[in-house]
């Protein structure tokens, strides 16, 4: 996701966040693990409700190496559906008793 994203408040389509995750210093695959995506006002931080099931997606083709996406579904019939404003992205993932939880960039819906 760039640092702000622009979407139509009619479309439905995914917000998608990369993903880098090291263990002692090499990069792993997240993928196995649980991630959420939150949508809150700016300056805000995200509250338990806030969160919402996200899934994974992979792209093999980068020129850099794997890439690792978390994406969430928004608009109407997607995972939320979000009124016209502007919005602090959060994506958090949960790995045994490690749940890291980032804001990751700004998404406004016109």
């Amino acid at each position: 996701m760039a640092d702000v994203i622009r979407v139509s408040s009619v479309s439905k389509e995914y917000v998608r966040v990369a993903v880098h995750a090291e263990e002692f210093g090499a990069t792993v695959n997240p993928t196995a693990n649980t991630v959420e995506m939150g949508f809150v006002a700016p300056l805000a931080d995200p509250v338990s409700g806030d969160w919402k099931a996200a899934t994974w997606d992979t792209d093999s083709n980068d020129p850099t190496g794997i890439v690792y996406w978390a994406q969430c579904l928004i608009g109407p019939g997607g995972t939320i559906t979000l009124a016209d404003g502007r919005y602090t992205v959060w994506c958090r993932v949960t790995r045994g008793s490690e749940v890291v939880a980032r804001s990751v960039g700004t998404l406004i819906v016109t």
